[in-house]
């Protein structure tokens, strides 16, 4: 079953992600990423779809050097092929493909804290996740 025919079958149920240590808090839809895929580097947690085709991360972690955003986003070498890309004095996201998945890639940054949202999705499926991510990028927060 595709994953657009789950979310047209259930409302989609959106909660509120939250790291009280860091500020950090994303909404993001908890009936589709459903499994507790462990803890990435930093702060946060991971998640994904209970067949595992996508996965979030939402984290936060210290901004050591101070870098700015396009600073810390050249140090992560990000692929050479990057489909989009926004790079602001507040922010990045990034997006592009790597191999049969779609990743999107936004980090806030305040203070000296860098607050990240990463989203792996089939690439098959670009166009039903396109309104997920929209959200989920534009809810992230941090303090």
């Amino acid at each position: 079953m595709v994953w657009s025919s789950v979310a047209s079958a259930q409302p989609v149920r959106w909660t509120t992600y939250t790291i009280p240590s860091t500020g950090t808090s994303v909404d993001f839809p908890a009936s589709i990423f459903t499994e507790d895929a462990g803890r990435p580097d930093g702060q946060g947690q991971r998640f994904r779809t209970a067949d595992g085709r996508a996965d979030l991360t939402i984290q936060a972690a210290p901004n050591v050097s101070n870098d700015t955003p396009a600073v810390f986003l050249a140090r992560k070498n990000p692929p050479s092929r990057i489909q989009y890309k926004r790079v602001t004095s507040r922010f990045f996201a990034v997006s592009s493909y790597k191999g049969d998945k779609v990743f999107y890639d936004r980090c806030n940054f305040s203070g000296r804290l860098v607050h990240c949202v990463l989203i792996n999705y089939p690439a098959s499926e670009e166009r039903d996740w396109d309104g997920i991510v929209t959200r989920i990028s534009l809810s992230l927060r941090g303090s």
